[in-house]
């Protein structure tokens, strides 16, 4: 999907020197998704993104570092400001988490309730468990998504798959989508995949360089499999080495938490060809701090997820 030296886009960079890309004119985007700068990309401009954190730039042999629901260490998690952040800071990977509410519409959140990281029991106070599925696209429009994080980000909602997609196309960005719950939510890999296609995921550019779909769920990578074998998968958890090669038949990741990896675990999985005829790839999570980014770098892993990406980008190169 990306090699391990860098994306598509940072690897064509490093042929033309970082002096030379920090040249380009392009579009910055701030956190509140204001362009700062006036005009349209050019073809070229569209393989090469300009990098204002110069840090971003991933050394030779260093790991991916994919920033966790976006730079949340740093924003709202989820959110198109946190989207904004990474892409302020440099970083062309994103994840995120997709859910579905009452009446059928993907959103990005993490936990499968409302409460921690929106105004939910203020703005509906009888509504517990105040569970996402429970809610419409248009209650959950209503709610903030910002203050829980800090004060400036008062107002932030809840974006839509759709809006999400949206800024990181606009951002050059790269997905790692997380389908959440997938037992609450039958049917929503097909959706997920409709979503996608509809707003132009589903092109053989986007799936083949800028498009990662994961989940807890073997059940739920399968059927994404199954539908769009195109599509690259990952599966997020540590299956034991005797059955990497199983999960290698329908997925292209291991991604393994941090903790319950070894040199050895990523090399056995590293040691196998994924659903794609590709080396089976691994990407860790979630690594905030440059101690444990440079061990697990030791492990020779792909990728880091994280929620400070500076950090470990820095801690890696």
């Amino acid at each position: 999907m990306y090699a391990r030296t860098a994306t598509a886009s940072l690897a064509t960079a490093a042929l033309l020197g970082a002096g030379a890309l920090l040249l380009i004119p392009h579009s910055q985007t701030t956190d509140s998704g204001t362009d700062t700068a006036a005009g349209t990309r050019t073809s070229t401009e569209k393989v090469i993104r300009t990098v204002v954190n110069t840090q971003a730039i991933p050394t030779p042999g260093a790991p991916v570092v994919l920033a966790h629901r976006g730079a949340s260490a740093y924003a709202p998690e989820n959110t198109l400001a946190a989207v904004d952040r990474a892409n302020h800071l440099g970083f062309d990977w994103v994840e995120n988490d997709v859910q579905r509410t009452k009446d059928g519409v993907l959103v990005v959140i993490h936990d499968p309730d409302l409460k921690r990281t929106t105004n939910v029991e203020k703005v509906f106070p009888k509504r517990a468990p105040w569970a996402v599925k429970d809610f419409t696209a248009a209650e959950i429009a209503r709610l903030d998504a910002g203050s829980w994080f800090g004060a400036r980000y008062a107002g932030t909602r809840i974006p839509t798959l759709k809006q999400y997609l949206d800024r990181i196309e606009r951002n050059d960005q790269n997905l790692l989508l997380e389908i959440k719950s997938p037992q609450i939510y039958p049917g929503i890999e097909k959706e997920t995949l409709q979503v996608l296609r509809q707003n132009g995921w589903l092109d053989p550019g986007h799936v083949r360089y800028r498009l990662v779909i994961q989940s807890f769920s073997a059940s739920s990578i399968k059927k994404v499999h199954q539908q769009r074998p195109d599509v690259t998968t990952g599966f997020l958890g540590t299956p034991a080495v005797a059955e990497l090669k199983a999960y290698a038949a329908f997925t292209d990741q291991i991604n393994p938490s941090y903790a319950s990896i070894s040199t050895r675990y990523v090399a056995a999985a590293h040691a196998l060809k994924g659903a794609h005829g590709r080396k089976l790839r691994v990407n860790t999570w979630t690594v905030d701090d440059a101690a444990t980014a440079r061990k697990v770098d030791g492990f020779h892993v792909d990728g880091i997820i994280t929620n400070t990406p500076d950090v470990v980008r820095r801690a890696t190169d």
